[in-house]
């Protein structure tokens, strides 16, 4: 099997290093010999010192008229990999990417490009890095009704969040610790205002649930409005906050949203740390599973891309093309729930057995509609 790499950043040099160290056990175990075949980068350059630049073009003329057998995606963004994997997909060659941008704004089009190929898309390593969630959700639990998912689904804001929980850190400071750690890029702004977040859940959506979701429609907080005043209340009544990407079916619609949570200390999310990540998914009849593990970095990704290679090499035939139904209608929190309200500069109003709509009118009535309110779980 000859693979075309497209990128060699981050989780492309990490697929790549796997598959070289994974040659001998892929003929083993599966009586097919495994190689990357040609890589595509933009800048060549950078990788003059690499023993196999060989391999190395910038030009997608070169993979387009290479032979081989499936394209691997770790470009990330969605242009030019969508013109890139499209344009695969309709010349009959499988794909699998890493990348979420890709999936959740073109994932419809480049499933109908598979499905009329007859080919595979596959994109496990997509949402949670090397946790196993997306192919349970397509595969096993594809026979129950998802009824709702919540996860801790960034690894750069649990990270900062941990800091601010654990080690007392400002937003500030634990936000430059992050991005000298190397969990947080040096523009944040994807992460810690919730859009990675909310990619996430919108393709956790469609895959558990089955439903039409534009992304966009989906209402998002981040994190960078909590402060080290917030967590010290929290901790002062036993609880931590977390970023959480939520989606609740209910008899009204659905809720989908991606936003800043004060969890009890008990909650099993409370002890996910750092650029730990954790999916909780609930169905009709199997009821709660929950996947925790690395959500980020070069070895979890890349393990999960030879997830997908793997089902290549075992010949599995993935159903392109899911069915989705037509799009629910977003709704507020759909259940009664405590909520804890910033209270101007007098501390912090906790509001008990409430829904969202009344929490919203009552924060009118007292003329603190500008203020922010927690959902407490």
């Amino acid at each position: 099997m000859k693979i075309a790499l497209l990128g060699y950043g981050v989780v492309g040099s990490g697929v790549y290093e796997l598959i070289e160290l994974n040659k001998k056990r892929f003929l083993e175990e599966y009586e097919q010999e495994v190689e990357v075949a040609i890589i595509l980068v933009n800048n060549l350059d950078k990788y003059n010192h690499l023993p196999h630049i060989h391999l190395f073009t910038n030009s997608f003329e070169d993979i387009v008229s290479k032979p081989f057998d499936v394209v691997i995606e770790t470009i990330g963004g969605v242009e030019p990999a969508f013109t890139y994997v499209d344009a695969l997909l309709k010349a009959g060659k499988p794909v699998i990417t890493s990348n979420k941008d890709l999936i959740a704004e073109k994932g419809a089009a480049l499933h109908e490009s598979a499905r009329k190929s007859g080919v595979n898309l596959a994109y496990e390593a997509s949402v949670g890095g090397g946790i196993p969630v997306l192919k349970p959700l397509r595969e096993c639990l594809a026979g129950d009704e998802i009824k709702e998912i919540v996860g801790i689904i960034n690894g750069t804001t649990n990270f900062i969040l941990t800091k601010m929980n654990n080690e007392g850190l400002s937003y500030e400071d634990a936000l430059m610790l992050a991005q000298s750690s190397g969990f947080a890029e040096a523009d944040p702004t994807s992460d810690v205002e919730g859009y990675d977040a909310v990619r996430k859940i919108s393709i956790l959506t469609k895959l558990g649930m089955k439903i039409a979701l534009d992304w966009k429609t989906i209402p998002v907080e981040g994190i960078t409005g909590i402060s080290a005043e917030d967590v010290d209340y929290f901790k002062s009544i036993n609880r931590v906050v977390k970023l959480l990407g939520i989606s609740k079916l209910s008899d009204d619609g659905i809720y989908v949203t991606v936003r800043p949570v004060a969890l009890s200390s008990s909650s099993k999310f409370a002890s996910i740390n750092n650029e730990f990540n954790a999916i909780s998914v609930i169905g009709e009849a199997v009821g709660e599973l929950f996947f925790s593990g690395k959500g980020a970095g070069k070895n979890p990704t890349a393990t999960a891309v030879l997830g997908d290679l793997v089902d290549l090499l075992q010949n599995k035939k993935l159903k392109a093309n899911v069915l989705l139904k037509e799009a629910a209608p977003l709704v507020n929190y759909p259940e009664k729930a405590d909520w804890i309200v910033r209270n101007k500069n007098e501390g912090y109003l906790f509001l008990s057995d409430y829904n969202e709509e009344e929490v919203i009118h009552h924060k009118k009535q007292l003329g603190l509609q500008n203020m922010k309110h927690y959902l407490a779980l």
